[in-house]
Formats: structure tokens, sequence, C-alpha cells
């Protein structure tokens, strides 16, 4: 059996993920000592290529970071103009007025952004500031020190064997150590879940929610581009079936961003989320403004929804988890690129602090607390409930009651309902197909609407097909013996990328896995009833190559 043999290389901080979160704390890393070795590794093949967000972007996280970001050329110039919110019906819609909503639900002085964009451009102020920043790295494991503590990554496994063993063209990578390790892998991270599992970081906290995102880019006629105009939806076509909603922003060059959001602790395991969005566009008021138009980018990721509850304990002996890797995203709100761009900052103060003192391997327990005591969990906390309000109550009581607790916490930092815990996780909440109906979904138009594997092609999405499949299977059994006894298999459907089928043979239903297809959403690692499938990352490079998300 061949052996491997790595090169180790020693940094003061090991960051994984160029993600806003990441790249915050690299920069920030810098400001406070420009000799600190600080080293940023991104799995997708460029900084930015596995970047999704809406986004409209709070820049309150840039501001404490880089002031000056508006003179140094940062890619953030359209303003909110326009603050649009709709209850949809299936042949109309109602809008919502902004005067009864809280202040902390406007748009106004945000700006639309791409946050691949932004992304890269955070990665050139680290760059010129000494940062080191290696693309095409995916960090496949941890590497843990003597006393249990998280010292280092491996990153840069190349060439493995289709079963995962070690072959004669195989490059082994190389063990990156800090002093510190920084977790900003994004929602559901295999190395944070690892670290969460490994030191029961999620102990006295409720479980992590989650939302499947969508989006496409359209770019539409200068006629009926509005730029600067944000509209958000909720309603038709999900209705009772599922929570979640749409955005519509317009931003530059007659482009809009489209997209849809579902929550993924839906009941009924015949929903298809993909074609929930796909339905959406032929809303009225959607079909006519995308008319004419043509859609130039499709992706998808999943979103960490479970707010101040959720958040687990972001520390362990020697690593922090950062940004969505802790799960920032203020849900009503519909942001979290600036509470990830605040948690980088705060971890890196706590570091800076921690190696003056001489210190290595041990908890930033400074972190954990700015975390929870400073902006971000301020920013959190005070729309806690809205989340399991919609859970327990629905749409439309929660509008009351969420709108009414926010304005209490908006004006008296209260809530009479204290702080309600989440349910069951999203997989839990999955309920056998004999109890629920199926759905009919009309079929694609290919002008508004498109099947999966064609919009798969505008995610650009790649991976080598002689490597491991990355998408691994506890037990191979469960898809047709369990899953799909019971739940119809559901992978079928969740996954926004075409994945998973299930294909009738001689031998009966066979359970099949097109990883070539995964543009790295970790639906599946959230939704599978049976918690069967766990998402780990493909050779560097591997995945979707999003342009301006």
């Amino acid at each position: 059996m061949l052996q491997i043999e790595r090169e180790t290389m020693e940094f003061d901080v090991v960051i994984v993920g160029a993600s806003p979160a990441g790249l915050s704390a690299a920069i920030r890393l810098k400001q406070l000592d420009a000799d600190l070795n600080v080293v940023v590794l991104e799995k997708g093949s460029e900084v930015g290529a596995h970047i999704l967000s809406g986004a409209v972007l709070d820049t309150s996280g840039l501001n404490a970071l880089i002031p000056d970001w508006k003179e140094k050329g940062a890619p953030i110039r359209t303003e909110v103009k326009r603050d649009n919110v709709y209850v949809l019906g299936e042949a109309g819609q109602v809008r919502i007025p902004n005067w009864p909503m809280p202040p902390l639900m406007s748009n106004h002085g945000k700006y639309i952004v791409s946050m691949a964009n932004v992304c890269r451009w955070m990665a050139e102020q680290a760059e010129a500031m000494g940062v080191e920043i290696f693309p095409g790295m995916a960090c496949s494991e941890l590497i843990y020190g003597d006393k249990g503590e998280v010292k280092g990554v491996v990153a840069g496994v190349f060439g493995l064997e289709p079963d995962g063993s070690i072959g004669e063209n195989t490059e082994p990578g190389m063990e990156l150590h800090g002093k510190y390790v920084f977790l900003s892998e994004g929602v559901r991270g295999s190395l944070a879940k690892e670290v969460m599992a490994k030191y029961d970081l999620s102990k006295r906290h409720c479980p992590q929610k989650f939302g499947l995102g969508m989006k496409e880019i359209w770019e539409i006629g200068p006629e009926k581009h509005r730029e600067g105009t944000v509209t958000h939806t909720m309603g038709w076509p999900l209705g009772k079936n599922a929570g979640g909603g749409s955005f519509i922003y317009h931003l530059e060059n007659n482009q809009v961003y489209v997209g849809f959001v579902v929550h993924l602790n839906y009941q009924n395991p015949h929903l298809y989320p993909y074609m929930e969005f796909q339905r959406f566009k032929h809303h009225p008021m959607v079909a006519e403004l995308l008319k004419g138009g043509k859609r130039v980018a499709y992706g998808a990721r999943a979103i960490s929804e479970g707010g101040w509850q959720s958040i687990p304990k972001v520390v362990a002996p020697g690593v922090a988890l950062l940004g969505c890797s802790a799960g920032l995203v203020n849900v009503p709100r519909i942001k979290g690129n600036h509470n990830a761009m605040l948690s980088g900052k705060a971890a890196a103060e706590a570091a800076h602090a921690a190696i003056q003192a001489y210190r290595a391997g041990d908890e930033l327990s400074t972190y954990e607390s700015d975390l929870r005591g400073g902006p971000v969990g301020k920013d959190l906390k005070r729309v806690r409930n809205v989340k399991p309000l919609w859970s327990r109550w629905g749409m439309y009581p929660s509008l009351v009651l969420g709108g009414f607790d926010m304005w209490m916490n908006n004006l008296f930092g209260l809530s009479l309902f204290g702080t309600l815990k989440h349910g069951k996780t999203d997989a839990a909440a999955t309920g056998e197909a004999s109890k629920f109906p199926k759905i009919d979904y009309p079929k694609p138009d290919g002008v508004l609407s498109f099947d999966r594997l064609t919009n798969v092609s505008f995610a650009a999405t790649n991976h080598e097909e002689s490597q491991p499949c990355h998408l691994r299977l506890a037990d191979e059994s469960v898809p047709i013996k369990v899953n799909l006894a019971r739940f119809d298999e559901p992978a079928q459907r969740y996954c926004p990328a075409g994945v998973y089928e299930v294909l009738e043979g001689e031998d009966g239903p066979g359970f099949q896995i097109n990883f070539q297809n995964c543009v790295h959403c970790k639906t599946c690692d959230i939704k599978d009833p049976s918690q069967n499938i766990t998402w780990t990352t493909p050779q560097g490079g591997d995945g979707p190559n999003y342009p301006n998300m």
C-alpha cells in the first residue's frame, strides 16, 4: 500500500474559505500586525467561483473593516431606491406597505451587489497586504494536535483513485499548520460539521434550520429595468406546502437577480423546490418582467436560518467558526454578509490578542463573547422569534406576530415571547409519502422556466469524473429500502442540480448519484430524512464557476 508523505507549512492563522468572513478575518489580522503569517485556502477555481448570495448588502460590516471602500473601488455601486414587498396569489398580488415595518427591515441605504465580485475585490485588498491566498485548494481533512486541539488542515489532494485510495498519480497535498484555524466554509461545511460533532458545540443550542436558495441572473429589456429596485414576495406558489419566498433585485446593465428560497422544514416529501422556483416565474407580475429577456446564470446554495437560538459555540481548542459556518443570517432581513464580515473581524482581533500573549491552540473565548455580545448578537437577537413563529403558525400569523415582536425589540429591547425554540431538524420534519398528496408541476416551457440539467449548465459546474464521489452514503441500501419505501426518495426532488436519480432496472429500482452535476448547495446533507448522505469536498477547483453571483 502506498504511503502518504506530505510537506508541512507553518502559519500564524490558517483560514479555510475565501468567503466574506474568511477574507475579513485575513484583512483584519494584517491591519493589526503586518508581520502575521496568514493564509486563505479556497476550494473554488478562483475566489468568488463558489460565492452565491442574493444580495442586498448592509455595508455596516465593511464600514467597520475598510471604511474607505468607496475610494478603493469596491464593486458596490447600485444603491437601493425602491423597496417592495408583495404577497402573491396565483393570478395577482397585494403590496404590503413599508410604513408598518420596523426600521431594521428597510433596504434604503443598502446596495445590490454581486458578493462573488465583492469577494474578488476583498481578496485583492488582502493580497496587497501580504495575505497568501491559494484558490483551487480544497481542505479535505483536519489535523489534530497532541492535546486534541485543531492545529491545521490537509489541503490540495488531487488524483485519488475512484475508491478513494492512493494511486501512482495521486498528489497527496500538504499540511498547513496554524496557531489558530478559522473555518469560513459557508453553510454546512464538512470541516465545521466535524468540529461541531467532535466538541459537541451545539449542546444547549437549538438545531440549525436551513433554507434552499436558488438564483438566476436575467438580462431584461431596458424599458422594464428599474435600477435599484428591490422586490420580495411570499405566498404563491408555496402556499401552505412550505415556508419561503422570492427576491427580484434590479442591478446594473439591465440585469436582474431572480431568486427563490424554500425553507427546508417542509413536511411533504413530494415537494419539488426547484420546480416551485420555475413555477414562480410564470406569475403574471414576474412573467411580464422577464418576457423577452434571457437567463444568463444559475446557481443554488443552502442558507442558515436558525438565527440566534441556533448559533453553536463558535470556538473549540485551536479553531473558530466564522460567518455561515456559525449560522449568522438574519432571516427576516434576508441578510448575512454584514454579520459574516463582523464575525471575521472579531475572530481576527481575538486571535491577534492571543498570539501577542504567546498563546496557541486554545479557545478564543473573547471571540465567543464578542460575537454574542456585539453587533452580530444584537442584530440576530432582536429578530430571533420570526422564524419559529412562521414554523409554528404559518405565514399570515407570523407577519403580524413577527412584526409586533420586532417592534417590541426595536423600541424596548425585549420580547413578550421570550426566546422561542426551534423544533426538530429539517431532516426529521420530513413526513412519510403516503400521508401527503403528490404535487403536479407543469413542464418547463424553455422560455421562462427550464429543466434542471439545462439550468445547471449555466452554473458552469464541473467535476473530474475519475475522482471519488464526494457525496458519501453511510449505507448504500438506505435510499431504496428506506427512503424510497417511506418517503418516495425525496433526494430526486430536493436537489436543485439533478444529482440524485432512482432508475428502474432488471433487478428493481436503483439509486444513482450524478456527482458531476453538484453545485455544492449541501441540501442533501441537510434534508435527507435518514441522514445517510454526507457532503465532502471534491478535489480543489471542482464545482460551480459562478461569474457574478
